[in-house]
């Protein structure tokens, strides 16, 4: 898989892409992840990006032509399964969205900065709208650090234990069960007599019902 992702301060993406799971997909050729600097694809001497929304709009909105010219040059390198904006007020982001896009060939993600995007970019160049959440961030480079961690390590080989990303909250609409470690008695705050019995079926079955309960008081919204 390729990941290509625009954004006019790649520098927010540095960290976040290069250490954990991501890094180790990378060195392990699982994925290519490409940072493109918007700025680097202006033609205005200031490389600026961003310019007045006609109607007198409040607010820098980004310019069509880099944008324009980026995904372009990119399109007629590879092939993409889809152009991915990271708005405010797209698709909300889930795990089944995750699991959809680690299946994908390449991608390419368009980082939201200032007040949006010229919109006949996501009338002609943007295939799917992804939002993290309900609310306005600075840009769209941390969204995008969170999509690429989220679809990384579904890709098979990126996690050490493929089946524990099978059991991440959110697979089956539901909410991981507690877990414990050692010492199995802490400050009097004992581990669950079941956990230590060593019958897996029934360590099955009691995991399965803590992550209902925990669906139910947590997120009843996952069971509707």
């Amino acid at each position: 898989m390729r990941i290509d992702i625009i954004s006019a301060v790649p520098e927010l993406l540095d960290s976040p892409l290069n250490y954990s799971i991501i890094k180790r997909a990378k060195e392990k050729g699982l994925v290519e992840i490409v940072v493109h600097n918007l700025r680097e694809y202006t033609t205005n001497k200031h490389r600026r990006v961003d310019d007045y929304a006609f109607g007198f709009s409040a607010g820098m909105v980004l310019q069509i032509e880099p944008v324009d010219r980026i995904i372009s040059l990119l399109k007629s390198e590879r092939n993409y399964d889809d152009v991915i904006y990271t708005s405010p007020d797209g698709e909300k982001f889930n795990q089944k969205m995750a699991n959809n896009l680690s299946m994908a060939g390449n991608l390419i993600i368009l980082c939201g900065h200032y007040k949006g995007i010229d919109h006949r970019i996501r009338e002609h160049l943007i295939t799917k709208e992804i939002t993290v959440g309900d609310y306005v961030l600075t840009g769209g480079e941390l969204p995008a650090a969170i999509m690429t961690d989220a679809i990384v390590r579904l890709i098979p080989g990126a996690i050490g234990d493929e089946q524990s990303a099978l059991s991440d909250s959110f697979q089956d609409n539901l909410l991981a069960p507690p877990v414990y470690t050692r010492p199995a008695e802490y400050k009097g705050w004992k581990v669950p007599d079941i956990l230590l019995s060593g019958h897996q079926a029934k360590v099955d079955e009691w995991n399965h019902q803590q992550s209902v309960e925990r669906t139910k008081r947590l997120r009843p919204d996952l069971l509707e």
